[in-house]
């Protein structure tokens, strides 16, 4: 049972990573009119609505760790806006099916739309940058947008992670029973 636990944080951590680095490297390249997508949101929004609200911080403030030491200006801000997002998309765990795809695109959607808010009312907002539907027109939906259309291409592919994980997790409950 240990092993199979330990098995799930190394994929998450890889997971993690893979999305880390594919959006620093990769994903800046494909980026249209300065806006690319968040991978990083995409991981946390999936492990978060797939695994629960413990699992979604836990990825979350890995991930916002990760991108606080690259981007961010102060340590734990982005930790912890990844960790809300987590959170809260945990606490649909009980109404997902991983057959249907919209609950989670309109999970994905909503927390990036927020996470774009939460970003411009506590960076742009506390600097008098006023301009917020400039920010909004410009920086928040088109990301939104990009961010679901990457969305469709990514999510089978945590699905089916997931998917491997839990049927393994099944087959070592089996052997104690």
């Amino acid at each position: 049972m240990k092993a199979v636990k330990i098995r799930r944080i190394v994929v998450t951590a890889v997971v993690v990573l893979v999305a880390y680095l594919l959006q620093c490297t990769i994903f800046t390249s494909l980026e249209i009119a300065g806006i690319k997508p968040n991978l990083m949101l995409i991981v946390t929004a999936s492990f978060g609505f797939m695994r629960g609200p413990r699992e979604g911080m836990l990825v979350g403030f890995a991930s916002g760790m990760l991108i606080d030491v690259q981007y961010g200006d102060m340590i734990g801000f982005y930790a912890l806006i990844y960790l809300v997002a987590g959170y809260v998309n945990g606490l649909f765990e009980q109404i997902y099916f991983d057959e249907d795809i919209k609950l989670p695109l309109f999970l994905i959607a909503g927390s990036d739309v927020v996470y774009g808010l939460a970003v411009y009312f506590l960076t742009f907002l506390l600097r008098s940058d006023f301009d917020f539907l400039y920010y909004l027109n410009r920086i928040v939906v088109p990301e939104a947008i990009y961010t679901i259309a990457i969305t469709l291409i990514i999510y089978p592919l945590l699905l089916f992670i997931n998917h491997k994980l839990e049927a393994e997790e099944k087959r070592s409950a089996s052997k104690f029973v």
